[in-house]
């Protein structure tokens, strides 16, 4: 069905595939489809210019397709500089955040353990036994528990 699909494409199919990905990318937008539908362009072009010559037939032209695309997202990503580092590295991060932060210990550390409370939230904290109302600063964090030190 697929191979029956692809035989009757002609280069008209690839104009129209072409238009609807770069349609897609317009109503989705994200540097997703348009680098596909570039391809299908691209094809497309290159069978109505070189299709009498050559003889495209429909298995060059989905290879042709298929490096094309891979070409253009490898060139894209490459161009935009597309990366997985964010603009506000601890955003949805709030115990890195308080990483620095100085505050007062509520509650004595007693073996180790205690508990503080910073801005809006009680946290369990590690960290050398201190009394109550002693100034510490956040040094680490783990998922549940931050770690202490004295301040100086």
């Amino acid at each position: 069905m697929i191979i029956h699909f692809l035989s009757q494409l002609g280069l008209w199919g690839w104009f129209v595939l072409g238009l609807v990905l770069l349609i897609l990318e317009i109503m989705a937008p994200g540097f997703f489809f348009i680098w596909f539908g570039l391809a299908a362009l691209v094809t497309g072009g290159l069978a109505f210019l070189l299709g009498s010559i050559i003889g495209f037939g429909w298995q060059v032209q989905t290879v042709l397709f298929l490096v094309l695309a891979i070409g253009f997202v490898l060139a894209g990503r490459r161009l935009f500089g597309f990366s997985d580092q964010q603009e506000e590295p601890l955003l949805n991060r709030r115990g890195d955040q308080l990483v620095g932060q100085r505050a007062t210990l509520n509650e004595p550390i007693v073996n180790g353990r205690g508990r503080i409370h910073i801005n809006d939230t009680t946290w369990r904290v590690r960290g050398p036994d201190l009394p109550a109302g002693t100034e510490v600063r956040v040094v680490s964090f783990d998922p549940i528990t931050l770690e202490v030190e004295v301040t100086v």
